[in-house]
């Protein structure tokens, strides 16, 4: 019981005095009715006690599934570690570890998911973006109960353009172009870039020329023997 009123002291914006993240209590990221359900889980009062960095880093690599709240709102063991985290508030570069470590996924899934919620708009556009490489399945929980099949890029899709997710609502981010607009991101480019450019010049080459088994430009063609809609003319013709 002491673990839980302490826990309630810490989420209360009165009087609070701690580090903040935008400007508020970071634990106020969440929304007031998922912190009260996360606080009343089973797995907040079991895992997320005095635990710090590391026995996190441990709870997350555990982890089997993302989402938010299912069921009858009961919150997921993904989302009572992001509001750990949110209360521990480790540093950029642990953070950043968690992200970029190939081992544990779902510890990838819970940094990014941090990552939206706490860094500036540049900053989750820059160290975000890479993972829309990453393929990597995940299985999300759904409001049903049920389970469905998404994949590392797509969820990390939705945390760049979509303003609800995992049950959580997200900081306004502003949009892409609108930050190239204004000098603070440089122009994204595709990294199927270089494929389609060389796709473009071979269907160029194709179009410019028709040429016949000797290299040679194919004279035979209907195009070149008559109107160019496919019809011969033949020298007797008047």
């Amino acid at each position: 019981m002491s673990h839980q009123a302490d826990a309630k002291r810490l989420f209360d914006s009165r009087g609070y005095t701690g580090a903040t993240i935008h400007d508020q209590n970071p634990v106020h990221l969440l929304e007031k009715p998922v912190r009260d359900r996360i606080i009343e889980s089973y797995y907040w009062k079991e895992q997320c006690f005095a635990i710090n960095e590391a026995t996190l880093c441990d709870r997350a690599a555990a982890l089997t599934f993302i989402g938010g709240t299912y069921g009858q709102q009961k919150p997921t063991p993904f989302l009572c570690l992001a509001m750990k985290l949110l209360q521990l508030m480790p540093e950029k570069g642990i953070v950043l570890e968690y992200l970029r470590q190939e081992e544990f996924k779902y510890l990838s899934a819970l940094a990014a998911f941090y990552i939206r919620l706490t860094f500036e708009a540049k900053e989750v556009y820059g160290i975000l973006e890479p993972l829309l490489g990453d393929w990597r399945k995940l299985r999300r929980r759904t409001r049903d109960g049920g389970y469905a099949l998404t994949y590392i890029d797509q969820f990390v899709d939705d945390l760049l353009t979509k303003d609800r997710v995992c049950g959580t609502s997200l900081r306004k981010l502003p949009q892409r172009t609108v930050l190239e607009d204004l000098g603070v991101l440089e122009m994204r480019e595709s990294a199927l870039g270089e494929e389609l450019e060389g796709l473009d010049d071979d269907e160029d080459e194709v179009v410019e020329v028709q040429v016949n088994g000797h290299g040679e430009e194919d004279l035979s063609s209907p195009e070149r023997n008559g109107n160019g809609n496919g019809v011969e003319y033949s020298d007797s013709e008047g």
